[in-house]
């Protein structure tokens, strides 16, 4: 009878050879610290833990009310040996765990740029990071390659053995970019750049996927993850390149709208200055920037024009992208200063009129006079002989004003 109860649970074991420990057996080498930091750390925490269990065990079967044998000392309270081994080996766990926790902090920083490859290989000088800047749509990942001008969706590849500098932020809400085979987690955050460096050291495709709820689509928000040779990179990059498409600001705020289960997207070009937009929250046309908006508030305020500086408190962040760019009925709103845009078209529009000024015939200094009037002459003091130029003006007859006129 006892053999039936526990025959369901083991006929379920053989289930768990699918799974696979992606944290304890990871292909990089910052997942590799990570893992060896954890197995450590469960090492200490099990000194204590394994004895307490093993007396827990002991002392309930010793003394147990059918053992006549066992010895019964009810006035006992105090055992300074006891004492000893309950609080010095704790307190020596912590310790190691406090400087293994300290080390592990600082080593193994995301912001830190990694200097070795792997155990036994450093980062040479020569080599240049991998830099990817990554964004995180509901429900989707955009990966921007900006050293290659090409950005994917829901798929991204890095060579082996190359160190990767990730940039993160997120388009509307707080989410968490997760590779469990290459490095730890890192949260991203609209309105906010954090880092990560990491680098993977086999070649395969890897599991990448949100490590925070962020909606509906939360459980498919899921992407592939490739470690390639340098020349399989190569040609990952071409074939990104060959899709024709381009990312600008109207793909990027069309792409940034809600969908669930996004096939894998690439994009030949992508928008210059279109990763800065997106950290600062303006991409919309016509929207403040983040970095205007501090700015304005490192200066103490812009005046009178701060008055009208609110933007309205709607729910729907798409109807106000509509009423922005087409307008809307209500009040106007101060919706930016100069973005970065406008500078670099007035900077240009100003070149071209300096430029032109300096093409164009100088103007004549002769002096305008009426289509057919001659130029009019002073009296001279001799057509009125004995009289000054002033007496002469004082006898000219003022003309009436006319009606209606100001006085």
């Amino acid at each position: 009878m006892r053999l039936r109860s526990l025959l369901p649970p083991l006929l379920l074991l053989p289930l768990l050879a699918g799974c696979q420990a992606v944290v304890l057996d990871p292909a990089g080498h910052v997942a590799a610290e990570q893992r060896d930091l954890l197995v450590l750390s469960v090492v200490l925490m099990l000194i204590i833990i394994i004895p307490v269990m093993a007396l827990t065990v002991w002392f309930a079967w010793k003394y147990r009310a059918s053992n006549k044998d066992a010895r019964y000392e009810p006035d006992w309270d105090h055992s300074t040996h006891l004492e000893l081994v309950i609080w010095a080996v704790p307190l020596l766990i912590i310790i190691c765990l406090g400087a293994v926790t300290w080390a592990g902090t600082h080593l193994l920083d995301p912001y830190r740029p990694l200097d070795r490859i792997s155990k036994d290989r450093a980062v040479s000088a020569e080599v240049r990071p991998l830099q990817v800047n990554v964004v995180a749509l509901d429900w989707k990942w955009l990966f921007i390659y900006p050293e290659y001008g090409i950005a994917t969706v829901n798929e991204m590849a890095v060579p082996v053995d190359r160190p990767v500098r990730f940039s993160l932020t997120s388009s509307s809400v707080m989410n968490a970019f997760y590779v469990p085979a290459m490095a730890g987690m890192i949260y991203a955050m609209p309105g906010m750049e954090t880092k990560l460096h990491g680098v993977i050291n086999a070649p395969g495709d890897y599991k990448g996927f949100s490590a925070n709820y962020s909606g509906d689509g939360f459980s498919d928000m899921r992407f592939t993850f490739k470690g390639l040779s340098d020349q399989q990179f190569n040609a990952w990059i071409a074939q990104a390149r060959q899709s024709g498409a381009v990312l600008d600001r109207v793909s990027y705020l069309e792409l940034a709208r809600p969908s669930e289960k996004t096939p894998v997207m690439r994009f030949a070009n992508v928008q210059p200055h279109l990763w800065d937009q997106v950290v600062n929250m303006c991409v919309q046309p016509g929207k403040m920037c983040m970095g205007e908006m501090m700015a304005i508030d490192d200066r103490g305020g812009m005046g009178v024009e701060a008055i009208e500086n609110t933007w309205p408190l709607e729910s729907d962040e798409y109807r106000r992208r509509t009423e922005a760019v087409l307008g809307g009925p209500g009040r106007g709103y101060v919706m930016a200063i100069c973005t970065p845009d406008d500078a670099n078209a007035a900077a240009e529009g100003r070149a071209r009129l300096e430029l032109a000024s300096l093409s164009a015939p100088a103007p004549s200094l002769a002096r305008v006079q009426g289509l057919g009037l001659s130029r009019p002459t002073a009296p001279t003091p001799s057509a009125l002989p004995g009289r000054s130029l002033i007496e002469q003006a004082s006898d000219t007859p003022v003309p009436p004003a006319s009606k209606g006129a100001r006085s």
